[in-house]
């Protein structure tokens, strides 16, 4: 049964060759459907990664009160020294923001300013694949770059560029499993509350490791709490939290692509079923001489089937691969408000278009493989 099949899933491969023009043009619509579909699947699956809490979460953002822009949120250094001694904090770091552009852009440069000596402390997760961390810690101007905005400007260790005012010289390329580190750039925090004209003392946020997940609430409370009555007084969220709040409108955004990968589907759909009731239509004489020696209508209507199935197997490898490899080639950041949200392709989104692709050519294919199987003999002949 199995060789069986096989070769009818051959004789439908060599159906669609002896057809060129036809199913190139098809491979090419359903290639482009899917393309749109798995970039759009990747911002989906960017925003949920960077937002969704999960239960190992254990980092809380402090932030200025009624302030969204890292411009506006100035909160003294030396609040970190009261931070640190309220129970259940594990590591405090005071962070200096400064962005090229506050709003909603595509192509947007952070500069994190953070004490020396500090961060391989706070985020021992993040590793040096080019250049040198002991470079950066003697050079006053250095920074390290995150892969994905190294990637974005052509960066290399030793070039220097200059965003928002501030520049730097490249002293080393970060990779971190937290995808918003790789799209910024870390340098020294006198160096950039000198660069920002903010004057030292002043920090943008504190970022809090607290002991366990469950400390979170608690630690947020009393952190808000402490300072309530300060001239600078403070909102604490978990860092996913407040990453979503503060990209509303990325995520709104983002949002609406669901109608385009819906439209992008329902194209596909359309687009196999209207190829396969062509091949169906002009091959009535072909399937009644196949019916004539001997096959049976179930194995016309499983060629008809599985051409289908190949268009979309076919069309969606490319489309999705397409998409993939120029995500990679060419990396996308959602900025808003010093906040990012980096576009990150994932095998598994790979995997599941073409697998939707394929139950999309099965579908599409089954009214047609319907008509080829009931057509009657004779009639096809006469036609």
């Amino acid at each position: 049964m199995f060789a069986k099949g096989l070769r009818l899933m051959l004789l439908a491969a060599k159906q669609l060759v002896r057809h060129k023009v036809r199913t190139v043009l098809t491979l090419c619509g359903v290639a482009s459907g899917m393309f749109l579909y798995t970039a759009v699947q990747t911002m989906q699956h960017s925003l949920d990664k960077a937002t969704r809490m999960r239960a190992a979460d254990t980092t809380l953002v402090v932030y200025r009160e009624n302030r969204f822009c890292p411009e506006t949120s100035r909160l003294p250094e030396f609040y970190e020294e009261e931070i640190r001694r309220i129970p259940g904090v594990r590591e405090v770091i005071p962070i200096k923001v400064t962005v090229n552009n506050c709003g909603a852009s595509l192509d947007v440069i952070t500069f994190r300013g953070v004490p020396q000596n500090r961060l391989a402390r706070y985020a021992p997760e993040i590793k040096i694949v080019d250049g040198a961390y002991e470079k950066w810690l003697t050079r006053d101007d250095g920074a390290l770059v995150g892969k994905q905005l190294a990637t974005r400007r052509g960066l290399q260790p030793g070039d220097a560029f200059e965003a928002a005012g501030v520049r730097v010289v490249v002293c080393g390329i970060i990779d971190s499993p937290l995808p918003q580190d790789n799209s910024v750039a870390y340098v020294h925090l006198a160096f950039l509350q000198q660069a920002s004209r903010h004057g030292l003392g002043v920090v943008t946020q504190f970022n809090v490791r607290v002991n366990a997940s469950e400390d979170l609430n608690p630690v947020a409370a009393a952190i808000d709490a402490r300072f309530r009555s300060e001239t600078d007084p403070t909102i604490t969220q978990p860092e996913k939290a407040f990453l979503a709040q503060t990209a509303g409108e990325l995520i709104d955004l983002i949002g609406f692509t669901r109608w385009i990968g819906l439209g992008a589907v329902l194209a596909v759909l359309g687009l196999i079923g209207n190829a396969v009731l062509l091949v169906v239509r002009g091959r009535v004489c072909e399937n009644a001489v196949l019916q004539t020696v001997g096959f049976p209508g179930t194995a016309v209507g499983f060629v008809v089937l599985c051409e289908g199935v190949l268009l979309g197997l076919f069309g969606s490898g490319i489309g999705a691969g397409l998409a993939t490899a120029f995500l990679v080639w060419r990396p996308f950041t959602f900025g808003n408000e010093g906040q990012t949200i980096a576009l990150v392709p994932d095998a598994s989104l790979f995997v599941n278009g073409v697998g939707l692709a394929l139950l999309l050519g099965m579908l599409a294919s089954l009214w047609p493989a319907w008509v080829a199987m009931r057509k009657p003999i004779v009639e096809s002949l006469r036609t």
